[in-house]
């Protein structure tokens, strides 16, 4: 570096600073960096290499460091907002989700406040005016970059095959092992330790007893968008849903489904129901399972199914979490994308209704011929929430309870309408998490949310059985379906 670039060991300093103003902060006990002896280092060894890379593209030390430095903020900016809103800090999944925040800002941006949006916009573009005006065309500087990222990069290189740094972050913790090893390490090691794993051994059935009662003709599964009980979510009884309360009375098992996130990361209890793996067997795959879903297609609900048509139903985007190419690996036969629903009115928001969506599933279990799977992803009550100004002031808590209502009246839609089709039919009906609405819900505590499993036979009575009430995780959803349809294994 020039005489004039801020000293490496300044650099660092800075750095290991701002790694301290991560979410929660770090405990000094672990002395002045807050972290990890082993985690400050590879921040040290990460800073090097960003600092080369940046030097030998712009050939000022100056500018180099200071996008080293913003580019780190922008990081912890972004997990500290995430953690407020989601619970959990950025996990290095996220990064894959870039491309849908540029095609889907709207289910993002309401995460960062108004002015850390103008900030980052702002910054961005005096980043770039700095950067065209500081640009030095030295090639002995640009030199010097390509050798100091190598520095860097063969530093960490070496670093990570050490048996010290091997033994970091062994298993999926993210929360402990930020507040252990700072961020950004943390997002090196999890990457790394994901990308290490490889795909399962197919997966083979078990022998199984026969079922309790003959294989449904139609299996509807619906894994409605932010769908929580009111009355638990709120803590008032009077909010209680009606045909969440009679499909509990009338279901053949019910109870909670054990999600992982809240607010978001709708892939994670998908993947559970419908590939059936539970998070402890996934290891660091369990923050994106989407991402190695297809090494694991043997597991996909349709695939275990033999002789079944499977239908994916979804009013959105198919390529968001790369559904496009993930549900026809997994064993579906045709997928409906939003073309295949009726849009919404100008009165009925952005999305495709419940009541829209439920129609189309009607229409097509009473247009199949043969052992049919549905399963349809809901979008109606996806946030953020337009605030309700129905009253004095506006409310988001009135605007989300509209919308989960319409998904309690799809709830008892497709009860009447199954019961309707002369068919033996399996419903199940869950949410996928529970909403993150500023002001209103938060992170911590409970994250179950509803989950009814209605047996109707071919004269539109419904099957209590026993009313059995248990709580499953997604994947032993999954098994308690498949339990329905093939007997539970031996």
């Amino acid at each position: 570096m020039n005489d004039d670039d801020p000293a490496i060991a300044v650099l660092l300093t800075a750095a290991v600073l701002l790694d301290r103003l991560v979410s929660p902060r770090p405990r000094i006990t672990r002395g002045l960096a807050g972290r990890s002896v082993g985690g400050t280092w590879l921040l040290a060894c990460m800073v090097l290499a960003s600092q080369g890379l940046f030097l030998a593209l712009c050939g000022s030390g100056l500018v180099a460091a200071c996008l080293v430095l913003a580019v780190q903020a922008v990081l912890v900016v972004a997990s500290n907002a995430k953690r407020a809103v989601l619970g959990e800090p950025l996990l290095f999944p996220d990064f894959a989700m870039i491309r849908s925040i540029v095609n889907h800002p709207e289910f993002y941006w309401s995460a960062v406040p108004v002015w850390q949006r103008i900030a980052a916009a702002l910054s961005a573009f005096a980043l770039i005016a700095t950067l065209a005006h500081l640009f030095v065309p030295d090639p002995a500087t640009h030199a010097a970059g390509l050798a100091l990222c190598g520095a860097g990069i063969g530093l960490l290189w070496l670093t990570l095959r050490t048996a010290p740094f091997r033994a970091l972050a062994p298993t999926p913790d993210a929360v402990a092992d930020v507040d252990r090893h700072g961020l950004a390490p943390t997002l090196l090691l999890h990457w790394l330790r994901w990308r290490s794993m490889p795909d399962p051994l197919p997966c083979i059935d078990p022998p199984r007893l026969p079922p309790v009662l003959p294989a449904p003709e139609v299996i509807v599964i619906i894994q409605c968008e932010s769908f929580a009980d009111p009355a638990e979510l709120f803590a008032d009884p009077q909010l209680a849903l009606p045909a969440l309360e009679q499909a509990r009375a009338e279901a053949w098992q019910w109870g909670r489904l054990q999600v992982s996130g809240f607010g978001a990361y709708t892939m994670r209890a998908e993947y559970g129901v419908l590939w059936g793996r539970e998070e402890d067997a996934l290891g660091f795959r369990r923050y994106d399972p989407f991402l190695t879903a297809i090494g694991e297609r043997s597991y996909a609900l349709p695939r275990r199914l033999p002789g079944w048509r499977s239908l994916f139903l979804h009013p959105h985007d198919l390529r968001f979490y790369g559904r496009d190419r993930i549900m026809p690996v997994g064993g579906f036969d045709a997928l409906l994308g939003e073309d295949a629903f009726t849009p919404p009115g100008p009165e009925e928001g952005r999305y495709v209704t419940d009541a829209a969506m439920a129609d189309t599933i009607l229409a097509e279990a009473q247009a199949a011929t043969g052992s049919t799977l549905l399963y349809a992803v809901t979008i109606e009550n996806h946030g953020p929430w337009a605030p309700d100004r129905t009253g004095p002031t506006p409310d988001l808590r009135q605007s989300y309870l509209r919308l989960a209502r319409h998904g309690d009246a799809m709830l008892a839609q497709l009860r009447s309408g199954l019961a309707a089709l002369g068919k033996p039919a399996l419903l199940v009906f869950f949410g996928d998490h529970r909403p993150s609405i500023p002001g209103v819900t938060a992170p911590g505590g409970d994250r179950h949310t509803p989950y009814v499993m209605l047996r109707i036979d071919a004269a539109g009575q419904n099957l209590a059985g026993t009313n059995r009430q248990s709580d499953l995780t997604p994947a032993a959803l999954h098994h308690a379906m498949l339990a329905e349809v093939l007997g539970s294994p031996a």
